[in-house]
């Protein structure tokens, strides 16, 4: 595992990467951490989401959806839903909102075919059983599905861990929130820090080469909060 030093530096450049982002959905996880880990710098990013809905009542209706991450008592507009056209979303949608609707008896072989398709479908069923847990959505799924799931993320991760891309850091950081943190290979954890940008972050947007893209930086960041929490326990 990196040493003390080394993690919290790397942290500290995240923090102040994300602090000043505009990304609604950045800033939803932003209030997320803020509340988990106790990060100074992001109070009040639920507020500035709040604030950038109103400036933005076109793009409203699917951003309002993800309030929930940040505030597990948002009120559920259900002519909100009619905003969720790709399915990945709907998958991940419908968990955050399972003590709300009420899930097909399919969903469960939804989440089985989102781990067999991979790619984000796959970190997405994770992030969707997360929820489900949290909010107790009673889902049935195959035998052997849950450790399917968290196999098939880890495989996402550690395959080559000497590369970092956002689908592996969004694996893993879905890991850590699955309290499978254990499962990311420490050499990847390592090749992180390398790989940090000098701005703070991860990953190159394409429009701006060189500048690090808020949805990378916001997954590093929690992947290595995560990974600080459990050094220090």
């Amino acid at each position: 595992m990196p040493g003390v030093e080394d993690l919290g530096a790397a942290v500290a450049r995240a923090i102040a990467f994300c602090s000043s982002s505009r990304e609604a959905q950045a800033l939803v996880w932003l209030e997320h951490m803020h509340r988990r880990f106790g990060i100074p710098a992001f109070a009040g990013s639920l507020r500035r989401f709040d604030r950038l809905l109103a400036e933005q009542p076109q793009e409203a209706p699917k951003l309002r959806l993800f309030r929930r991450i940040a505030d597990p008592g948002s009120t559920l507009r259900f002519e909100d839903l009619q905003s969720v056209s790709h399915p990945s979303d709907g998958i991940i949608v419908s968990a955050l909102y399972c003590d709300r609707l009420e899930l097909p008896p399919s969903f469960g072989d939804l989440l089985s075919d989102a781990v067999r398709a991979g790619g984000y479908y796959c970190t997405h069923a994770l992030l969707a059983w997360v929820w489900l847990q949290e909010y107790g959505g009673g889902v049935g799924v195959p035998a052997g599905f849950v450790e399917d799931l968290l196999r098939a993320n880890a495989a996402i991760v550690n395959d080559d861990t000497s590369v970092v891309t956002d689908l592996k850091l969004e694996a893993a950081a879905f890991l850590c929130l699955a309290g499978e943190g254990a499962r990311v290979d420490a050499a990847f954890v390592a090749t992180v820090l390398k790989r940090q940008n000098d701005d703070g972050g991860w990953g190159m947007t394409r429009k701006q080469p060189g500048i690090s893209d808020w949805h990378g930086t916001v997954l590093g960041l929690m992947l290595l909060l995560h990974v600080r929490e459990a050094q220090n326990a």
